[in-house]
Formats: structure tokens, C-alpha cells, sequence
């Protein structure tokens, strides 16, 4: 495949949306971003971001959600896209409890939709984000993307695991390359205001105590955003390709007969949280009030990602640790904010 030099980002002024138009129009590329800027979080961070795009001469902005039909399928006529990434989502675990049905507009009607665009209009490959929630009630660790995932604990996991299984039935039948990406605990700079970083480091220099839950026995394998640009940057210039040693008879979850492959990207290393905690104490010099509290529904206890596929595919390996990673957050929040 060439290098595919259109790209289509949907949730363009999100977080690692965002931070993946930078690198790709920094290459040289055209990119095309749709954000309906929300207000699930301060729209004035997304307006922000989108601010940085637009002053490249090579960015492009469209406004509306993908859930509208029409207007998404004006946006495939109008334009060609030589890949398309899916970063558009209603994200979080914990809201998925709230407001269930914003989860299947944008999730599952907006994803259908991109797959119509991509399908009528001849996108050479469709990369989307997945989720590691996708492994749901699996507990053998690290999550191999060889495993059955069919026991999600959310409907935002679910969802997510929707989006894989409809990728594939558009591989099959229209021979679409899909490749589904299951991030990890995504953090950094312009990070989301709903993430357990960007919340600790506001309540801390607050004053104010954090909610810890599981009463801190919770594990993640936080991974920094430049690293999941860097994976999600290679596995577009990586279409995914039919497996010929697929077999029906013993069926492997994470590749397919058809171009369909679904990857891990994550640092491949559980972090504890009261670590994760303790590094950012350090780096903003205070010591945080903690409120200690009991699991909360739809979320698991660890996460911890096997990325030996992308490896094996595309040469890259997540590594950056949280230390450095913490660090350049709230460098960045303190200039943010002022603070």
C-alpha cells in the first residue's frame, strides 16, 4: 500500500485525535478532521486543540456528528481519503451507566456510517479505536488479543467490541482493510478532563481529596499519548491483510481470513495506582488527600497488554515510562491552566 497521504480523523479536536492530526500534517500529509465538539467535557479544550489544527494550511475541519447519515455520506462525496481513523467515540466507563444511548449514536450508528462512507467511496484502510475494556471479565494476564473477548462488564465495552465484529462483516463482504486498535489507559498532555490524571492533578493543587476506588488495588498499563500516535501512525501505513494460515476449525480472535486484524497498543506493563499516584506527588510537589472508595460498576481491576502482534507487524513497542510521561503532563497543565 502507499503511503497514504488524505486521511479522514474523526474526533479530530479529541485527545489523541488531536495529538495525531499534529504528527501526520508535521509529515506532510492532508488531513480532513470531523469533531462535533461536544460538550461531554470543557468544549473550550477541544476548541483549543482544534485551534492548533487549523493553523496548518493543510487541515481542513468539519463540524456535525457522524450519527447524521446524510451529512456523513456528503462528506465521503465530497472528498477522497486514502484512510480514514475513527477516534470519534463516547468514551468513559462509568457514563456508560448514566447515559447509555449517546454510547449507540455515536459508537454504533456513527461507525456504521463511516463504514458506508469507506465502503462507497474506496478507502483503501479503515483504522478505529478499540478499547482494552473490550477484555471485559478475562482476568488471564497480559490481555492477548488472541483471546475470546465476549464478556464486556459495560455498554461503552460492548460497544467497542461491536465495532470489531462490524469491521469484520465489511472486510468480508467488501474486501475493506479494518484494523481495530484496543488502546490502554491513554494519558499526556491535552489529555481528557474526565481521566484519573487530569482529575488527581486538578484536586490536588485544589486542595481537594481524590477518589481513589478499589480502594487503590487497581492496576493499569498506562500508556503515554505520543506513544500510541506513534503505533496508531505505522498500523495506517500497515493495511491490514487476509491471514492465510486462518482457519475455521480453530478460529484465531485477533486476525481473519479477510483484511481484518485487531491490535493491543499499551506500555505492556501494569502500573500500580497508588504508584501512578505517588509520581505525580512527586512531580507536583504535594501530597494528595485521599478518599478511599469500593470498585465501581462496569470496570475491572487490572489492565495489562501483550502487544507482541504489533510488534510483529509494525516494529514498535510502546516504552515510555510513567515517570516521564506524568512529568510532561503537568508541565503542560500548569501552563495551561496558569496554575
Amino acid at each position: 500500500m502507499d503511503t497514504p497521504q488524505t486521511i479522514l480523523i474523526t474526533g479530530s479536536a479529541g485527545f489523541i485525535g488531536h495529538a495525531l492530526a499534529l504528527r501526520l500534517l508535521a509529515e506532510g500529509r492532508r488531513v480532513v478532521g470531523l469533531d462535533n465538539l461536544n460538550d461531554y467535557y470543557d468544549p473550550r479544550l477541544k476548541r483549543d486543540r482544534l485551534a492548533q489544527l487549523l493553523g496548518h494550511a493543510t487541515y481542513s475541519h468539519a463540524e456535525f456528528d457522524m450519527a447524521d447519515r446524510e451529512r456523513t455520506a456528503a462528506l465521503f462525496e465530497e472528498q477522497r481519503f486514502d484512510a480514514v481513523v475513527n477516534l470519534a467515540a463516547q468514551a468513559g466507563v462509568r457514563y456508560s451507566l448514566i447515559n447509555p444511548h449517546s454510547y449507540v449514536d455515536t459508537n454504533l450508528v456513527g461507525f456504521v456510517n463511516l463504514l458506508e462512507g469507506c465502503r462507497h467511496s474506496g478507502v483503501k484502510h479503515l483504522v478505529y479505536a478499540s478499547s482494552s475494556s473490550v477484555y471485559g471479565a478475562n482476568t488471564r494476564m497480559p490481555f492477548s488479543v488472541h483471546d475470546n473477548v465476549d464478556h464486556p462488564v459495560s455498554l461503552y465495552a460492548a460497544s467497542k467490541k461491536a465495532n470489531e465484529l462490524m469491521a469484520h462483516t465489511y472486510s468480508h463482504l467488501f474486501g475493506i482493510p479494518t484494523t481495530g486498535l484496543r488502546f490502554f489507559t491513554v494519558y499526556g498532555p491535552w489529555g481528557r478532563p474526565d481521566m484519573a490524571l487530569f482529575l488527581f492533578t486538578k484536586a490536588i493543587l485544589e486542595d481537594r481529596p481524590i477518589d481513589v476506588f478499589n480502594n487503590g488495588n487497581m492496576e493499569r498499563d498506562f500508556t503515554y499519548i505520543d506513544d500510541i500516535v506513534e503505533g496508531v501512525v505505522r498500523v495506517i501505513d500497515h493495511a491490514a491483510a487476509p491471514d492465510p494460515s486462518w482457519s475455521g476449525e480453530a478460529p484465531d480472535a485477533a486476525t481473519s481470513y479477510c483484511p481484518w486484524r485487531v491490535y493491543n497498543i499499551g506500555n505492556n506493563k501494569k502500573e500500580r495506582l497508588m504508584r501512578y499516584i505517588e509520581v505525580l506527588e512527586q512531580c507536583l510537589g504535594r501530597t494528595a488527600k485521599k478518599n478511599f472508595l469500593p470498585m465501581q460498576d462496569g470496570d475491572v481491576p487490572a489492565t495489562y497488554a501483550d502487544v507482541a502482534d504489533l510488534v510483529a507487524a509494525v516494529g514498535f513497542k510502546p516504552a515510555t515510562s510513567i515517570e516521564t510521561g506524568i512529568s510532561r503532563f503537568v508541565e503542560w497543565y500548569r501552563g495551561y491552566y496558569r496554575v
